[in-house]
């Protein structure tokens, strides 16, 4: 009787063999989020030594509220933009779902109130389950008629911020009293609470990040250094201490509600977009379509659940804008809403051209527009010098992203 024959195990990948693989990327023009964290540190020191407020506990709380609205719509356009596609339409599908939860919990029988009247929570099911009507609708067109993403989009831009307008009414400013809705962007988790959610999130990602491992090692396959994956580890729980350690110091209000629901956001299109078949098929979508096709993907179905992913999250960001408010007006989901959101996810790395990008770059490109926002806002600047270094910025993102591209072709990447 034969023996069998012995099964190769990959070993694992040597902490100095990781750093040596990614320089080999940088080099080649994968130069991944290096570019976005290399600017929030500039961005940092340079308000930081013009005011010294820029880093007070009350200001960092505030600058994670600020952000918040514009961190989920630009999830929702990484996913867009994976596809090799686009959506215009983010902006104003955000302020009509915003508008449809605020109206849903307003008082029936009053001037801007409708015949019927829910709940907070089921004001906030019925905007998500809005938003995702309308990419299916948008996302529909687009795939079944062959129309552009581009000029679809165009036209539910125009098109939502009629209905806005229409949803609004006379009335000119819906005030939001729902405590559900209101308590997402202005409620605080106390310290206990905080220091509590800390450790489960911390638990879960070496949870995770191990059973990866484990998983990987039964499959025969290579796996990342334990030495760099424990480093991971040890990354996440200092980050979260910091934060939850500097919201609770004098003069800040504690760690707000919506902190938390960016953090799960996060993590959990992250898992989806790499470590899901959806995910992997949405990547090799943007980045190959015909030949995904005839590898058997449904790439109408993808692309469709693309443009759905994206006016959900873009709803969710809507609701959050309006708690932020506390209210509604027929500027919801305008002025540069749009912009923003796309320039969120494109500054932060994720590329144009589809195929290449993470959920994480929309919260770290956030982060720099609301830090630009709120540093030149303590300077004193004009709204008009703020839009000109977002815009600096964003041509530098799509210029660092288009070289890195011609380098990553050139090196056979």
């Amino acid at each position: 009787m034969e023996a069998d024959a012995p099964t190769f195990v990959a070993p694992p990948q040597t902490l100095g063999g990781a750093i040596a693989a990614r320089w080999r990327g940088v080099r080649a023009g994968d130069v991944g989020s290096l570019p976005i964290i290399f600017a929030l540190v500039l961005i940092a020191i340079f308000f930081q030594t013009k005011n010294s407020h820029f880093d007070d506990p009350g200001n960092i709380v505030n600058l994670i509220v600020q952000m918040a609205g514009i961190t989920t719509i630009g999830l929702g356009v990484v996913f867009v933009l994976l596809l090799g596609e686009i959506d215009l339409s983010v902006g104003y599908v955000s302020g009509v779902c915003g508008v449809i939860a605020a109206k849903l919990v307003e008082p029936a029988g009053t001037a801007s109130g409708w015949p019927v009247h829910t709940g907070g929570y089921v004001a906030i099911v019925v905007a998500l389950l809005a938003g995702a009507a309308i990419g299916l609708l948008q996302g529909s067109i687009i795939v079944k008629l062959g129309i552009p993403s581009f000029v679809v989009t165009l036209a539910g831009f125009l098109g939502w911020a009629g209905v806005v307008l229409i949803l609004i009414g006379n009335g000119g400013t819906i005030v939001i009293q729902d405590e559900t809705i209101n308590g997402i962007a202005n409620n605080y988790f106390s310290h206990r609470t905080a220091i509590i959610l800390l450790i489960v999130i911390v638990v879960g990602f070496a949870a995770t990040q191990i059973a990866h491992l484990v998983t990987r090692r039964r499959a025969h396959l290579s796996t990342d250094s334990p030495v760099l994956v424990g480093l991971k580890i040890v990354a996440v729980a200092g980050i979260g201490w910091f934060i939850v350690h500097y919201t609770y110091l004098p003069g800040a209000n504690g760690l707000p509600y919506v902190a938390l629901l960016l953090a799960l956001l996060v993590a959990g299109l992250s898992y989806l977009a790499t470590r899901t078949r959806f995910g992997r098929h949405i990547y090799a979508v943007g980045g190959n379509s015909e030949a995904s096709r005839r590898a058997g993907i449904s790439t109408d179905r993808m692309r469709i659940a693309g443009f759905m992913i994206g006016t959900t999250l873009a709803a969710l960001g809507g609701i959050i804008l309006a708690s932020r408010l506390q209210s509604v007006d027929t500027e919801a989901g305008g002025s540069s809403l749009l912009l923003d959101s796309i320039a969120a996810a494109v500054i932060g790395g994720a590329s144009l051209f589809g195929g290449r990008g993470h959920p994480k770059n929309a919260l770290y490109g956030a982060l720099v527009i609301a830090a630009l926002a709120n540093g030149m806002g303590l300077l004193g600047y004009s709204a008009g010098i703020q839009q000109v270094a977002t815009a600096l910025i964003l041509l530098a993102a799509v210029s660092v992203d288009a070289l890195a591209r011609k380098k990553l072709a050139a090196s056979g990447g």
